[in-house]
């Protein structure tokens, strides 16, 4: 993405010419590293969050408050999911003006990480049903202490 938008730059300024798929490509790439960076954020507990409340929260209250946002969350996926699969079905017919790719690629990264976040979620919910969520993993983040 970084080398066609710079190439293009490069061409437009300097030689009066450019890359014609660039901007469109860019945009695309730009959409899904955006979705997949969410996913991986989320996998790796560095979305914000109010750790220092939840930290001040009693063992008990942390589960609960946990529980809860594991099923916000896993609620909004699944509205997410299925709002994203309904766009990405209307735009399947419409394609992009210069490389004529479906418009459905640009939708569709939303339903795969609605889907892979809410996996997550569930996995966290799963996990915290049957017991075998440990106590240093409710406070949320990277290094978060419980202490």
């Amino acid at each position: 993405m970084v080398v066609l938008v710079f190439g293009n730059v490069v061409l437009r300024y300097g030689f009066n010419s450019g890359i014609v798929f660039s901007e469109e490509m860019s945009r695309f790439v730009f959409v899904w590293l955006t979705m997949f960076g969410a996913l991986l954020a989320m996998r790796e507990r560095a979305h914000l969050g109010m750790t220092s409340v939840i930290a001040a929260l009693p063992p008990a209250g942390r589960r609960i408050a946990r529980f809860a946002s594991d099923a916000l969350i896993l609620g909004c996926c699944a509205l997410l999911a299925h709002g994203a699969w309904k766009q990405a079905v209307i735009a399947f017919d419409d394609h992009a003006p210069v490389t004529g790719l479906s418009m459905a690629w640009m939708v569709g990264p939303l339903v795969l990480v609605a889907v892979g976040m809410g996996a997550l979620a569930a996995t966290d919910l799963w996990r915290q049903a049957t017991g075998r969520f440990p106590a240093e993993e409710l406070v949320p983040g990277p290094g978060a202490s419980t202490e």
